[in-house]
């Protein structure tokens, strides 16, 4: 046995090396670019999250289980990873020992014996490769060459995936060779409960040769595969539970992350800022934590089937955005790493290659795939391991609009409409009001301090106070504030945009200053609750106003309204004898986790009968109109707000209703072209939950 574990110990020094070495290199390319200290920290403080998500997403597989067939599989292959570190326990020691003694009969220390052990490990490699072929089905099944861009394995790396599941079933097939045969040779250290091997050594010849060529060929694999994980997409068995640690939490969707400029949150009154470090312009700006995000993907496509813009023939994949930047990354590798070393380079080729733009027509990722992104959340919602696209995008964007201007022309009045009159459509911010005056109540309106009596600030947003569409659900729930008793007041025109257009086109200037100036006037009015119709004004409110100061208590009107009706301060009692299906807003929905609510109120309304759609809740579809695409033209593919509508014609609703003034919008617009090709009926209409509650409530009155 000594030439076994010579050959056995050499090999493994050669593949620990060799991986060690490309460990060292991916480290190196991680920490080119700038530091994330915001990520360390908040891990370090918020240590009990971080331990529970390693347990749900990384043990538990969590996000893969959505997807039952295939995350059944993965799960067992992935356990079959941990637990199967103890087959190799036994195997280096059985090498170990033969040269030692003479005899490989290794066991593990206390439970090396145990039955239940033996049991486990042979359970599990089972598992993994009943769990290798459902993936071998999976990917014929859905293969790019049949279904072409429909399926998510297009644009992949697919030699790769096969290379993997190939060497995987090696590993599994070796390891029971070598266990039948130490089982054979009486060298097995389980007389129960590894059902498999024990199988195995009953028909296998007693021969020492066979068990230590089958150890050799167990661990050879191992270390074959271990090179070859290091090199390729399957990288993310080790990077992925870091990726995760390091994750903005609760799960990298609520609010935008903070602009940093090396590792500090930008200052825009800082004189020393130097404007062309905002934003990420080339693939050296992308901290590590943007680079953990490249070495984790698996291309396994969930992001892309689920996005709405590449489910319309849009160019966006996000895990093409992702793949692209890290195939860039790992060309210009040498000469980025170079550099760092203080290396000049004067090759042209080089240069033009490291100053390669990540955004441009020929830049690493296209203009109109960035400006495809409706920022809905439906990628960082279905990714198995915490890759944040929404923020890359952005990072690019801000870069894109601060540093280059370069933007989508209509954009560019949203932009003009909300510096100078405080909201994207331009109008006088004295129409704010308006809405007042045809309600048959008074709306206290806040003049220096909140009324003493109010409870809640109501934020009617630009779109609630001036579209039209959006007014009616802005008088429905002050109505029903007024008949529940619930006292609130509105800012009227000291109300602004609270920039999330801005934010989400990548204008933080201006975002920082219209979002300080309404932190000001709630501040100064002693505002402690907030009240908020639109989910963008929500979000922003809620999730990224403290960023800057502005800390406040705030609901959206469907989690307020939900609460009144269950403590009986509002009581539906008029039938609304209709169908009515529910479109998910996705920042309510999938940013912000507000899925009961509004399906609590409809569920309390008499005569409503519901039907979902076939994307609901956590899979629902964009409306088309968030990241700011409200404001820009949809020129390429079909309308996003056309493929939801299609999708809600499908439930043949007498009414489609929402949460969202943008969403109002964007669907209304696709049914009345519905309407007049004739494929929706002329009684269809969208409406706020709001609306269908007031209507049931001031109908039994």
């Amino acid at each position: 046995m000594l030439w076994v574990a010579i050959i056995g110990l050499v090999m493994t020094v050669l593949a620990v090396a060799v991986a060690g070495r490309r460990a060292l290199f991916l480290f190196k390319l991680a920490t080119v670019g700038p530091p994330a200290p915001e990520r360390i920290d908040y891990a370090k403080t918020h240590a009990a999250d971080e331990a529970k998500a390693q347990l749900v997403e990384v043990f538990g597989q969590k996000k893969l289980l959505k997807w039952t067939p295939s995350g059944v599989a993965h799960f067992f292959v992935m356990w079959a990873f941990f637990i199967l570190l103890t087959v190799y326990i036994e195997a280096y020691g059985a090498i170990i020992q033969g040269a030692i003694t003479g005899t490989p009969d290794f066991h593990i220390p206390l439970i090396g014996t145990w039955a239940v052990l033996g049991f486990l490990q042979d359970f599990i490699a089972v598992a993994c490769v009943l769990g290798l072929i459902a993936f071998a089905a999976i990917r014929i099944k859905n293969s790019p060459d049949k279904l072409g861009r429909r399926s998510r394995f297009s644009g992949s790396h697919l030699g790769g995936a096969w290379l993997v599941l190939f060497m995987i079933f090696n590993i599994i097939w070796t390891l029971f060779l070598a266990r039948g045969a130490s089982a054979a040779n009486g060298n097995f250290p389980y007389s129960s409960g590894a059902f498999v091997s024990l199988a195995l050594g009953d028909v296998l010849p007693a021969s020492a040769l066979l068990e230590e060529i089958a150890l050799l060929l167990h661990i050879g694999f191992m270390l074959v595969f271990l090179v070859i994980v290091v090199n390729s997409k399957h990288l993310h068995i080790f990077t992925a539970p870091l990726n995760v640690l390091f994750s903005r939490r609760p799960d990298g969707l609520g609010g935008a992350p903070e602009m940093r400029v090396a590792g500090k949150v930008v200052d825009f009154e800082d004189e020393d800022l130097d404007p062309e470090k905002l934003g990420r312009g080339k693939i050296a700006d992308t901290t590590w934590k943007g680079f953990l995000d490249f070495y984790s993907c698996t291309e396994c496509g969930r992001c892309q089937s689920q996005c709405p813009a590449w489910n319309t023939d849009k160019p966006l994949s996000p895990k093409m955005l992702i793949l692209d930047q890290r195939d860039h990354a790992f060309k210009v590798a040498p000469y980025l790493l170079a550099a760092q070393q203080g290396v000049e380079h004067k090759d042209t080729d080089v240069l033009a290659l490291l100053d390669k733009p990540l955004v441009g027509e020929d830049g690493v990722i296209h203009p109109d795939v960035l400006w495809s992104c409706t920022n809905c959340g439906a990628c960082v919602e279905q990714c198995p391991v915490d890759i944040e696209h929404i923020d890359h995008i952005l990072d690019m964007r801000r870069y894109q609009v601060m540093v280059e201007s370069s933007f989508p022309s209509e954009a560019g009045v949203m932009v003009k409409n909300l510096e100078n009159k405080g909201n994207p459509w331009g109008m006088s911010e004295m129409k704010r009001a308006d809405w007042i005056e045809e309600l048959d109540f008074e709306v206290p309106m806040v003049e220096d301090k909140m009324p003493e009596d109010a409870e809640y600030l109501f934020w009617v947003g630009c779109a609630g106070a001036l579209e039209d569409r959006a007014k009616k659900t802005t008088k429905a729930v002050a109505e029903l504030l007024h008949i529940a008793g619930v006292k609130f007041a509105v800012l009227g025109p000291m109300e602004a945009c609270t920039g999330d257009p801005a934010r989400r086109l990548g204008m933080e200037y201006l975002f920082n200053m219209l979002a300080q100036q309404n932190i000001e006037t709630l501040n100064e009015a002693g505002v402690k609750k907030i009240v908020a119709t639109c989910p963008h004004c929500f979000n922003t409110l809620a999730n990224e106003y403290p960023q800057l100061g502005g800390t406040y208590e705030v609901v959206h009107h469907t989690q307020l309204l939900s609460k009144l009706v269950d403590e009986g301060l509002l009581t539906p009692i008029t039938p609304i004898e209709e169908k009515i299906t529910y479109h998910d807003p996705c920042f309510l929905g999938r940013h912000n986790k507000v899925y009961s609510q509004p399906r609590d109120i409809m569920s309390k309304v008499p005569g409503v009968r519901t039907q979902e759609m076939h994307r609901h809740k956590d899979r629902g579809f964009c409306c088309g109109a968030g990241g700011a695409r409200m404001w820009m033209e949809e020129r390429i593919g079909k309308r996003i707000n056309t493929e939801r509508v299609d999708e809600a014609l499908t439930t043949d609703p007498d009414t489609v209703s929402t949460a969202c003034p943008f969403c109002m919008v964007m669907l209304g617009d696709a049914i009345n072209e519905k309407k007049n090709s004739g494929e929706a009926k002329e009684s269809l209409e969208v409406v706020d939950v709001a609306q269908l509650l007031i209507k049931s409530v001031k109908g039994a009155s």
